[in-house]
């Protein structure tokens, strides 16, 4: 199911999702004791042909960094409604999230577990591109019903960071 997630991080270059799944194990392992939050989130740019999705996974360690990558994908062609975008936006987090709660999810957080009482611990989101300002603020309910229904905390502006600052940077 995964073989089709192409990613890349800008200092690393392409990697598969496995490879992308080792290197977050690697990351969560040099600092076991630590948080982390685990966040998805997708941000997308109309052009005039076509319409680019990046979507990003993000892994803080809380007040020690982070490491991230994109997954790339384009429609071929304008999407101009704001529904339909974020809507789009959203499946795209879903669908990857998803693919962390079936199969990954768990081995990362088996990486804390024995340093629980030391406060590490390992909380997963989906970072929405959509907020109480703006014309998205009429999406919120749905969009985050969404992610709230696979178990999923949602986040929207201002705490949404992997969606509107981080996969927004390469949307361009």
């Amino acid at each position: 199911m995964t073989d089709h997630f192409i990613f890349y991080n800008v200092s690393e270059g392409s990697m598969s999702f496995e490879a992308m799944i080792k290197r977050i194990k690697t990351f969560i392992s040099n600092d076991p004791r630590a948080e982390y939050i685990l966040s998805i989130g997708t941000d997308s740019q109309v052009h005039q042909f076509d319409t680019k999705f990046i979507t990003a996974v993000h892994v803080h360690r809380i007040g020690k960094g982070a490491w991230g990558c994109l997954k790339n994908m384009v429609i071929p062609r304008p999407i101009n409604s704001l529904h339909e975008k974020i809507s789009m936006e959203t499946t795209l987090s879903q669908e990857l999230a998803y693919a962390f709660t079936t199969n990954y999810l768990a081995e990362l957080a088996e990486i804390l577990i024995p340093y629980s009482d030391e406060g590490a611990d390992l909380m997963f989101e989906i970072h929405l591109d959509i907020g109480r300002k703006g014309l998205t603020k009429d999406l919120i309910q749905e969009m985050t019903g969404r992610i709230q229904a696979m178990g999923i905390e949602a986040k929207i502006k201002p705490d949404s960071y992997t969606a509107f600052s981080y996969a927004n940077r390469f949307t361009k």
